[in-house]
Formats: C-alpha cells, sequence, structure tokens
C-alpha cells in the first residue's frame, strides 16, 4: 500500500495539482471569509467563531475532492495501465487503500494553513483567547471524516467511467445527495423528517461540530467510506 500512497502523493507535486488543490481551497475560504462583505465574513460577525469556515469547507469539498480524485482511476483504465499495476504483487484492497490514503493525505495539507485562522480568531476575541476550542477541535475532526467520505466516493466515481468528466460529475451528484439531499426531502415532512437527516452527511457532521465526539456519529462516517471503498474495490476486481 505505501509504495501506492508514495507515488499518488508524490505525482501531485510534481505537477500542479497539488499546489492548485491547496491555492484553490485556501483562496476561495480567504475570499469569503476575510475579503468579500457578506454573511461568512468573520470580521463583519462581531465576535470570535469559526463557524462560517466550517460552513463553507463541506460545499467547497464538494467541488474540489471529485475534482481531483476523478482522475485516480479513469486515468488508469484510459490509458490501460491499471492492467500492468495489477500485475504487481499487491492486492486490489492495497491499491485501493494506497490512493484513498493519498487523496486524503493531500486534503490534509489542504486544511494545515487553516489553522492560521484558529490563531488568528482566538487573537481577536475579546478577551483573548474567548473562542471554543472544543467545538473547534470537534469541527476539524468533522471535517477529516467528511474528506474521508468524499474522497471515497470520489475514488469509486472514478471505476465507474473511462471519461474523467463523467466521473467528476457522479462524485459531485452522490456527495450533493448524501450531504444535502437527504435534509432537503426531510424538510418537507416536518417534524416527522427527522429520520431522514440521519441518513445525511450533513446532520452527523454539525453534531460533531459541537464538539461532541459521539460514536454514532463516527460509526456512521466509517461506515460510509468503507462501503464506497468496498464497491471501489469489487468495480476494480471485475476489471
Amino acid at each position: 500500500m505505501y509504495p501506492i500512497l508514495k507515488k499518488e502523493f508524490n505525482s501531485f507535486f510534481a505537477s500542479p495539482i497539488g499546489y492548485l488543490v491547496i491555492s484553490v481551497f485556501l483562496l476561495l475560504n480567504g475570499l469569503f471569509l476575510w475579503i468579500f462583505k457578506d454573511e461568512f465574513n468573520i470580521l463583519n460577525a462581531g465576535f470570535a467563531d469559526l463557524n462560517p469556515f466550517f460552513f463553507l469547507a463541506p460545499w467547497v469539498f464538494l467541488f474540489l475532492i471529485p475534482a481531483i480524485t476523478m482522475k485516480s482511476f479513469a486515468e488508469e483504465f484510459n490509458a490501460g495501465t491499471i492492467e500492468i499495476l495489477k500485475t504487481k504483487p499487491i492486492t486490489d484492497w492495497q491499491i485501493v487503500f494506497g490512493k484513498f490514503s493519498a487523496f486524503l493525505l493531500l486534503i490534509i495539507v489542504a486544511l494545515l494553513p487553516t489553522l492560521t485562522y484558529v490563531f488568528t480568531i482566538y487573537q481577536l476575541g475579546t478577551p483573548v483567547g474567548n473562542l471554543d476550542i472544543g467545538s473547534t477541535i470537534g469541527a476539524y475532526i468533522g471535517l477529516l471524516f467528511l474528506a474521508a467520505t468524499y474522497t471515497a466516493i470520489g475514488l469509486f466515481t472514478s471505476t465507474l467511467s473511462k471519461n474523467q468528466i463523467v466521473a467528476f460529475i457522479l462524485g459531485i451528484f452522490i456527495t450533493f445527495i448524501l450531504y444535502y439531499g437527504f435534509e432537503a426531502i426531510s424538510s418537507s415532512f416536518g417534524n416527522k423528517g427527522f429520520a431522514f437527516q440521519q441518513f445525511g452527511i450533513k446532520e452527523h457532521f454539525k453534531s460533531i461540530s459541537r464538539g461532541v465526539i459521539d460514536t454514532r456519529d463516527i460509526l456512521y462516517f466509517v461506515s460510509i467510506t468503507f462501503f464506497f471503498l468496498f464497491i471501489t474495490k469489487q468495480q476494480l476486481s471485475n476489471e
């Protein structure tokens, strides 16, 4: 698994992809959080809070992660290199987990610079340090789980077509349905729609973001992630 991880991760920074992903993620969040005079601007909020960032990040990831994972297997299938890869002394699971780990590591690298937001808000608080550290840590943990789920979905959709654009569109569609679709459906049922919300990623992400690490939320993310990695492996085995 490690050779696949190393190869994939190094390839990000051997080309503009890795730098582009990090730059786009930081630029979009930076513009909305610090520059644009809108409801997400932290400086205009009047209180030390990173909630705007944790609201925006899942939506940015919804487009960004499918954009970087779309080539993971589609490119291999299109170029015919998947046959060479499968002749190596590695299992299909090692291929899947190697690629999954590489993409997730890239997302973690993209998230690291955002820790400056935490320091900035910490310093801007009145008094200094007036920031809910517990919920902030919980929200970052939630983002990691959410990124893992998005990555697993992106890997799966990349096995469905040799066309990277098709994989990209399918990735956005599935992640959107899982993140927001169930909440939208639940709103149509009023108070009875709570059960539908529990199937959606957003509800579990919001729960962790409150700073409460509930095993039900962790189990949800792990289950969804493993499910998509499993069907990715099945798709790979059928090739």
